[in-house]
């Protein structure tokens, strides 16, 4: 319908809003909407509520409805939000957006050398939650094929690492020998670890996402990685145009059938279960089919295999198979799919195209009207007329030209005419990108999301970001053609639109996460303030109720009285109380406070405490100051920090700073400061300081606050100018490395040190300085060079990382896999040649470092290297690898027991095929040279065109290429007394139908024949016939032929309910016929004018006739618009073709507009009625005198047959006046004359005249006034004709008003009722029926005396009609179902009536019908299988049906499987209740069905299944499942190690200095960790200390212990502790038991010395003259036990003396002080008098008024005097070879 002139059309409407859009400064940022409206509306942009015009910068581009802004070099005052205002003359609309600039990253600024002493700490070797160093890596790989995933991971303490796979952890998905989990060291960071999963021979089912999750106390962190694997590539048949014939697979049953409309999807699931998890794959008509555009193969979250058919079409419809096989076995299920075509097709479908990136792409097709309206479509997104979408009709031509193709047009397109009839076709745009992102990605919250591109080109690097902002690297992945991006977790934040992008080539796809919703928890309660010390409040609360599902914290507020502003004050995790002390608040006031409880899930209501409270803020040192270290002319800047703002004085050398000048100087050396205080925080600023400003003194002073700082000035310090960063360096052995390092400073002296020691020169390590260069040179490295080298000088250092390493390692063969087969004993041999001779190698086998044995030999010859299995056996076959460095060789070894020379089949294959089709029999042998005998049905075959016998490697075929019903038989391969058997079944082909191919329709008219014939491929196949979805049965009316392959239906004489949908079906085949059976049109033969016009005169008969075609024909009679009905007026007639309608004595009032119609056809006649003179109606005879009573009402009442006519009365001939007492009347076609009060004078005869002329008619009246007359009706009842439910009301008068009136209804006396209801006003009477039925039709009878008058009810039927219609219920057998029907009347009982398949229903005690005023209800209880059908409900004018289909009976769990942990040793217990008795289950722990057994008790009552599993261990932990039909529930057993206690716990030690000491404890279990502890602190071992396990006992052995080991120790075994423990460490007190003896010798002679110390093991020295001597020479020294020796020859010529070597046998402890006081540091050594030297930071002290040394005997110590915080450090005694460190701690004054 087109729009008038008036019409305003459309306002606007935005299909499409803008979305907010991030991006850097200097990029472009556009914003687009998709806006409609009639007319085309107008679009403007604001900012700011001023509206934007187009600049250089700024465009609005339009593409159709489409409107753009365009922003180029974006900045940051373009941020804002942006305002897209569309207006018509309809109305106005508008979207808004915001544009967000973000700064571009800041360049890293250089790093500044730091000290050697604070080297920067790597990411993740802190304290703080774990950090991914390398994350996984996605990977695509084909099956078979080992993987491993790797994750590095940082993090204190030590984070625990694992992981999942989609979600599930690695033991509920495999078994453990299909993985292994292969922990580690991260070696970047100290403290660091790693995990790595090693998968052996991936499978299909191990696609998938995985996830590494790592977590400790800090927190929780997680990575993951995509791994895809692909079946292998199969070799392409010889002839590509050859179809593949299909190997014949044996199927259990027949396959199910599945209808589908053309352009419609079909969703193919299939649930597979099994351990290993099964491999899936998916066939159509005997092909492997990979995923496309239309075919989507996935898994769904119940763990399903899906097969998703988009859009089907005819070419779509066969067989599809999913065929699951693991190593225990295969399966299959099939279906084969039917694709209904629709009666209306497109004349020409659409074609598939392909367009290049940037270009167009044209689709087009052919309807075959060109008035049929088209619609296009990309996938499910209707498309609208725009530049990019240009779409053109031309004709029946339908077009649509896509321009600027990009990556993500490519798709799936459709054209849709009416009756959704599509054409489907593919658009592939070639590109950079060659798989794109689907459209969108829905996941809930929690899972992991992954999307996956490929590219044209490997190695392209592309982005990935979402909603502008670019994604980080450790969740993309790329690998070749494959760019991966997994988002593990997703939450609510990751939601946006993810685009990849490669140059100009984009692909986008709207990333959607579904949050499921929790509830916020709940508020804390009995919340209480306490105000009982000074200045500070006590409140206290209870946790919430119920407690919170997940983690919280409680968040305290605080608002000062008067203001409205809440602040928080603190966040709390545990729940009891807090003070608040007046330190919490800013200002001194009166505050109120509030607390809450905030978890992930949001926040609780604010509860108030009652009450506030008065708090006062104290000022306390927050931040001190520090002393001040700067370099001449730089400022020096003095900073603190307090908890309150107030003001404060500083101070310089003592003397006061005005703190009304912010700026001054001060004398002597004028030197410039400035104050500054910006909030908490107080400044003092010395400008451009000099030397001799070294040493001031700087102070600060407030009230409760008083510090101080000095300030030193430092000469300019040398510096490193080359390098800057640490460098890394790789070098081969016997290469020059030259290490050098730039200085600032000329000839300034630097030092090279080697890990940590100083280097010292050699041949292999020179040292050289040339200027500001110190250079370190190694002329030919070797590996042991490799390590961390620095030049240090002045605090600064230098750091060079070498690796030297040997050459690498290649493997010169084998270059690929090596697969070798033997049988048993057989001698194999793995030979790996390597391209250098004494390279080592190291062989695996299963991942596991093989050892050298009698079974396995390991040879090394040359750069040959060989792995000999001399006797093979079964078990020695696996994988082996020889690893030589970096590369691997792998070997996959066979062993076959020749015990068995068939691998397959390993049980009796059954073979079901079709006559003619290829059948093959494959047996597979251990050894390609063995020769089998195949035979059917005992006799040997024989080899012929008919029947072929293959042999290749070790397959061994019989192949039957067109096999017959005589080749059914057993068919057996043998070899020796082995056997493999097949047996064959051939049966004839399946029953085709090949006429008709297409749905046929069929339209006939009433008591036509109709024949629906269908032809076959078989004569004697049988065929049934099916109307509307039941078997037809045979009939007069329907009668079934059959004629060779030919079937046929035939309808002798079809009527309209004869038509409907028609099925033949064959079996395997169907053919479908739609017949449409019309009555023959119903049509009015005479008159052959539609319109008639016809005039009668009044009173005589008036006839109406018409002539219809068929003679049968039904019609029907109005008048004025409402159907007539034959009565004693109004006669209907019909008699052959002619239709009448006669009224004998027309009435004016029987003018009007009569219609007579057929079903077909109408005719009309428009009847009037000449004018007749006036008569008198009523009475039509003179009336009887009328006698009355003096005073009684007299009415006198004529009517006329004209309302119109005028009259007059005379009284005995005079003319009558209307006075008081004589009133004249006239309603309608009455005339009234009423005297009111009748008096003898009244008597008399009165006339009523018609006219003034003469001989009009007239009528008398005699009245005669005397006594009362009797009782008579004045006036009389008037028929009626009402609708069903209506009231009908008769009214009537009566003379005298007081008389008695009976009112009668056919006949019957009635009396006043709920229906019926009798009024009385005056003289009035009145008869009320109330809601009239069709049996109240009858007379009604009004009698008063002996005068009555009667008049006609007549009660016209109202239709009862179907407000609410039955609908399609779908339900589960044995449920009860209800179907509901509301009509819109309340029917009599009877006027509904129940069908089921068009009958009236059975008697059932089940089925019940019950009707409630309008609503009518069948209820049919516990509902079976063959209660599905069609019912029905009509009444004579309304008919409604509805379709109830019952599936059978679901088994359902209504107690599931609870998850259980037990103690190791313990009993477990699972129990479920399922919805049906008499189900029979599996069990199953970690996939293998459990049976009853000593530890294992199954057992079930009525609906109710118990296991119980006993005597349980860690290794029973897992998913024990049950399984019933399609039911399977699983829950978790988790056994807990029983914990491990101490029996016995170490004892305290006490050793002599040297000696070792050996702590033991005793557990109560073998397998246990136990960790030792020294002072609180983990001991590791090392050379000195030794950690041992001997069955349940463990001992810690410290060697050689010194003076430092003394202390506690304990041990722990998981939350159990022995101890502490001490161990003292006596000193060893060494003297000279023998002191040596002069001796006296000739000149040349030799001479002895002997001396005898008192304990073994003593370092001695010998000196001659003062002089050390050393062995070598003439010199010959010895020492055995006790006795220390020394020969010379010949004789030397001096003094000799033993000098005992001195060690420090108690070292100094660990001092704190307070500043100000005086620090005294001892050291004990064993030989007094001799000298010590005391060192601080690596400096020698010297005596002074700082420091004082003193020794008494054996003990020496250091007096520290005036100990400042300068002084806080490491402090160390050299005595002799040996030193002694400690700390003093020095704490504020």
């Amino acid at each position: 319908m087109k729009a008038g002139s008036g019409d305003q059309g459309s306002p606007p409407c935005f299909l499409r809003f803008p979305r907010p859009v991030r991006v850097v400064s200097g990029a472009e940022a556009e914003l687009k909407c998709v806006v409609l409206g009639e007319p085309p509306p107008t679009v403007a942009w604001e900012k700011g509520g001023q509206q934007l015009v187009a600049s250089e910068r700024l465009s609005f581009p339009e593409d159709g409805a489409e409107h753009s802004l365009l922003l180029s070099c974006a900045l940051p005052t373009d941020a804002g939000v942006y305002v897209c205002r569309a207006r018509n003359a309809a109305g106005e609309a508008y979207a808004a957006a915001a544009i967000t600039v973000l700064e571009p990253p800041a360049p890293e600024p250089e790093p500044e050398p730091q000290p050697a002493a604070h080297p920067l700490r790597p990411p993740g070797s802190g304290e703080g939650a774990p950090v991914f160093l390398t994350g996984p890596q996605s990977q695509w790989v084909l099956r078979g094929v080992e993987v491993v995933l790797t994750c590095q991971v940082g993090g204190l303490p030590q984070p625990t690492l694992y992981w999942e796979k989609d979600g599930m952890a690695l033991d509920e998905v495999w078994d453990s020998s299909h993985f292994a989990l292969e922990p580690g060291r991260a070696a970047s960071v100290p403290g660091g670890t790693s995990l790595a999963l090693r998968i052996l021979a991936a499978r299909l089912p191990d696609s998938g996402v995985y996830v590494c999750h790592a977590r400790n106390a800090h927190g929780h962190a997680q990575a993951g990685a995509l791994l895809q694997v692909q079946q292998p590539p199969e070799s392409p048949p010889e002839d590509p145009d050859e179809p593949t014939t299909p190997v014949v697979e044996p199927l259990k049953c027949a396959p199910k059938t599945f209808w589908v409309n053309e352009g419609k999807h079909a969703k193919f699931r299939c649930y597979v279960m099994g351990k290993p998890e099964p491999e899936i794959e998916w066939h159509w008509e005997g092909r492997p089919l990979a995923p496309d555009r239309r075919r989507l193969m996935y898994r769904d979250r119940d763990g399903g295999f899906v097969l998703k058919v988009l859009y089907c079409q005819a070419k779509d419809r066969g067989l599809y198979v999913c065929a699951a096989r693991n190593s225990a076995g295969q399966t299959l299920s099939a279906v084969q799919l039917h694709v209904k075509e629709p009666r209306l097709r497109f004349t020409r479908p659409l074609q598939d195209v392909e367009g290049r990136e940037h270009g167009i792409a044209v689709l087009e097709c052919k309807v075959p009207n060109s008035r049929i309206p088209t619609a296009w479509f990309r996938e499910d997104q209707r498309l609208l007329p725009c530049r990019k979408y240009e779409q053109i009709e031309e004709g029946t031509v339908r077009r649509l030209i896509i321009h600027r193709l990009k990556a993500d047009d490519d798709g799936v397109y459709l054209c849709e005419m009416r009756g959704r009839v599509r054409t489907v076709a593919n658009v592939t745009v070639k590109g950079p990108i060659l798989k794109r992102l689907p459209r969108k990605l829905d996941v809930l919250e929690g899972e992991n999301a992954a999307l996956l591109v490929e590219t044209r080109e490997t190695g392209v690097k592309g982005c990935w970001s979402r909603d502008g902002e670019e994604l980080p690297a450790t969740c993309q992945s790329s690998c070749g053609h494959m760019h991966a991006l997994v988002l593990p977790g997703v939450t609510r934040e990751d939601a946006g639109e993810v685009t990849f992008s490669l140059g100009n080539s984009r692909t986008t796809t709207l990333l959607r996460v579904k949050c499921v919703k929790h509830s916020p928890p709940g508020p804390p309660v009995l919340v209480e303030m306490f105000k009982g010390q000074k200045n500070t409040v006590l409140l206290t609360w209870k946790p919430p109720e119920p407690p919170p599902e997940t983690s919280f914290i409680y968040r305290l507020e605080r608002q000062e009285v008067g203001s409205e502003d809440w602040i928080q004050c603190f966040s709390i995790e545990k729940a009891g109380a807090v003070e608040v002390p007046g330190d919490c608040v800013p200002a001194e006031g009166d505050y109120r406070f509030r607390i809450c409880t905030v978890s992930e899930h949001g926040r609780s209501p604010h509860v108030v405490f009652h009450g506030s409270a008065h708090l006062v803020p104290t000022a306390r040192l927050v931040s001190g100051l520090e002393d001040v270290q700067v370099y001449d002319g730089e400022d020096a800047v003095f900073s603190l920090d307090l908890s309150t703002i107030i003001q404060g004085t500083w101070f310089l050398n003592g003397e006061e700073l005005k703190s009304n000048e912010p700026e001054g100087r001060v004398e002597p050396g004028a030197l410039q400061y400035r104050m500054e205080q910006k909030g908490l925080q107080h400044r003092l600023i010395l400008q451009a300081v000099k030397h001799q400003d070294s040493g001031a003194l700087v102070g600060f002073s407030c009230p409760g606050v008083q510090d101080s700082a000095a300030l030193t000035i430092q000469e300019s310090p040398v510096h490193i100018l080359s390098p800057q960063d640490k460098v890394s360096l790789n070098f081969t052995t016997s290469d020059r490395v030259v290490l050098t390092c730039e200085l600032s400073r000329v000839d300034f002296p630097a030092t090279w040190y080697k890990d940590g020691q100083k280097v010292e020169e050699s041949e292999s390590l020179v040292v050289k300085m040339d200027g500001r260069k110190h250079r370190l040179i190694l002329p030919e490295a070797e590996v042991q060079d490799s390590g961390e080298f620095e030049c240090r000088t002045e605090g600064v250092s230098a750091f060079f990382s070498v690796t030297v390493q040997d050459p690498p390692v290649h493997i010169v063969d084998p270059q690929e896999h090596v697969f070798v087969h033997a049988i048993t004993s057989e001698c194999v041999m793995l030979t790996c040649e390597v391209d250098r001779e004494d390279a080592p190698v190291q062989w695996y086998k299963d991942g596991q470092e093989v050892e050298e044995s009698d079974f396995m030999v390991l040879e090394n010859e040359g750069a040959h290297h060989r792995l000999v299995l001399p006797a093979a056996q079964p078990p020695d076959g696996g994988e082996f690898q020889c690893v030589a460095g970096d590369e691997r060789a792998h070997f996959t070894v066979t062993i076959t027991d020749v015990s068995s020379w068939i691998v397959y089949p390993s049980g009796k294959v059954y073979v079901a095929a079709v006559r003619l089709e290829r059948v093959v029999l494959t047996c597979e042998l251990c050894r390609p040279w063995a020769e089998v005998r195949w035979t059917k049905d005992g006799e040997e075959v024989v080899e012929s065109p008919a029947l072929l016998l293959q042999k290749e490697d070790t397959i061994r075929r019989l192949v039957l290429p067109s096999i017959q019903l005589e080749d059914s038989g057993e068919y057996l391969c043998e070899i020796d007394d082995e056997s493999a058997s097949f047996t064959v079944t051939v049966t004839e082909p399946p029953v085709r139908i090949i006429y008709p191919r297409d749905e046929v329709t069929l339209i006939a008219v009433s008591l036509e024949c109709v024949v629906l014939m269908c032809e076959l491929s078989r004569e004697d196949a049988p065929v049934r016939w099916y109307k509307d979805g039941l078997e037809v049965e045979e009939s007069e009316a329907l009668v079934l032929e059959s004629n060779g392959s030919c079937r046929r239906l035939v309808l002798p004489a079809a009527q309209p309910e004869d038509g409907g949908e028609f099925v033949c079906d064959a079996g395997d085949d169907s053919a479908f016929f739609t017949v449409t059976v019309t009555a023959p049109p119903e049509r009015i033969v005479h008159p052959v004018a539609r319109a008639l016009d016809l005039q009668f005169g009044a009173l005589g008969p008036v006839e109406l006739q018409c002539e219809v075609s068929p003679a049968g024909s039904q019609v029907r009679w109005y008048k004025d618009g409402l159907e007539v009905e034959a009565s004693d007026t109004l006669q209907l007639g019909a008699e052959g073709p002619a239709r009448t309608l006669i009224l004998p004595h027309a009435q004016p009032e029987d003018a009007g507009e009569y219609v007579c119609e057929t079903r077909d056809e109408a005719v009309t006649f428009n009847v009037s009625l000449a004018e007749l003179p006036v008569q008198f109606l009523v009475p039509e005879a003179a009336p009887s005198p009328i006698c009355v009573a003096p005073g009684e009402l007299v009415v006198l009442s004529c009517e006329l047959s004209r309302a119109s006519a005028p009259v007059f009365w005379s009284h005995n001939g005079s003319p009558v006046q209307q006075d008081e007492g004589l009133e004249l009347q006239a309603e309608g076609p009455r005339r009234i004359l009423c005297i009111r009060a009748a008096d003898p004078a009244h008597a008399g005869v009165y006339t009523c005249h018609s006219g003034a002329v003469s001989g009009a008619p007239s009528l008398s009246f005699s009245v005669q006034v005397a006594e009362p007359p009797l009782v008579k009706l004045v006036s009389e009842l008037t028929p009626l004709t009402v609708h069903e439910g209506d009231d009908a009301t008769f009214r009537c008068e009566v003379s005298p008003p007081d008389a008695e009136v009976t009112w009668l209804h056919s006949g019957a006396v009635v009396t006043p009722g709920p229906q019926i209801e009798m009024v009385q006003n005056g003289s009035s009477r009145t008869l009320i029926i109330r809601s009239c039925q069709l049996k109240d039709t009858g007379i009604v009878t009004a009698r008063a005396g002996a005068t009555a008058t009667n008049a006609r009810l007549h009660v016209r039927e109202t239709e009862l009609l179907f407000l609410r219609r039955l609908q399609d219920v779908r339900v589960e057998e044995g449920q009860d179902v209800y179907l509901e029907v509301e009509t819109g009347r309340v029917g009599a009982a009877g006027a509904i009536r129940w069908m089921r398949g068009g009958e009236p229903l059975p008697l059932d005690s089940r089925l019940t019908t019950v009707q409630d005023g309008h609503v009518h209800r069948l209820s049919i209880h516990g509902v079976l299988l063959a209660d599905q059908g069609t019912y029905g409900c009509e009444s004579h004018h309304d008919r409604t049906l509805a379709r109830l289909s019952v599936r059978p009976r679901q088994l359902r769990a209504l107690r599931p499987l609870e998850d259980v942990t037990v103690s190791e040793g313990g009993s477990a217990t699972f129990q479920l209740e399922l919805s049906q008795e008499g189900v029979t289950g599996e069990w199953a722990q970690g996939g293998v069905q459990l049976h009853p057994g000593p530890k294992c008790h199954i057992h079930s009552e009525g609906r109710t299944h118990c296991l119980v599993l006993s005597s349980l261990d860690l290794a029973d932990s897992g998913c024990v499942s049950f399984t019933a039909d399609t039911l399977r529930c699983a829950a978790r057993l988790s056994v807990r190690e029983v914990p491990v206690t101490i029996v016995q716990g170490p004892q305290d030690q006490e050793v002599t200095e040297g000696d070792t000491a050996t702590f033991e404890c005793e557990l109560s279990q073998a397998l246990a960790d136990i960790t030792w502890e020294k002072d609180g602190c983990a001991l590791a071992p090392s050379p000195r200390l030794r950690l041992q396990a001997l069955g349940t006992r463990r001992f810690l052995q410290l060697r050689r212990c010194s003076s430092s080991d003394t202390g506690t120790y304990s041990c722990a075994v998981g939350t159990t502790r022995a101890g502490p423990v001490r161990l003292t460490v006596r000193e060893r007190m060494v003297s000279v038991l023998r002191e040596l003896r002069t001796v006296s010798a000739r000149e040349g002679d030799g001479a002895t010395f002997e001396c005898t110390v008192s304990e073994t093991e003593t370092t001695g020295r010998w000196e001659l003259g003062g002089r050390p001597l050393r062995p070598g020479g003439r010199v010959r020294i010895r020492q055995e036990g006790l006795a220390a020796f020394l020969h010379s020859d010949p004789l030397l010529p001096d003094k000799l003396r033993l000098q005992l070597e001195q060690i420090c046998r108690r070292p100094p402890r660990e001092k704190t002080v307070l500043a100000g006081r005086r620090a005294v540091l001892e050291v004990t050594v064993s030989h007094p008098g001799d000298h010590v030297s005391w060192m601080r930071e690596g400096i020698e002290l010297c005596p002074g008024d700082k420091y004082e040394m003193r020794s008494h005997g054996a003990t020496h110590s250091l007096v520290i005097h005036d100990v400042r915080p300068e002084d806080q450090g490491t402090y160390s005694c050299q005595a002799g070879q040996d030193s002694a460190d400690t700390r003093l701690l020095v704490e504020g004054e």
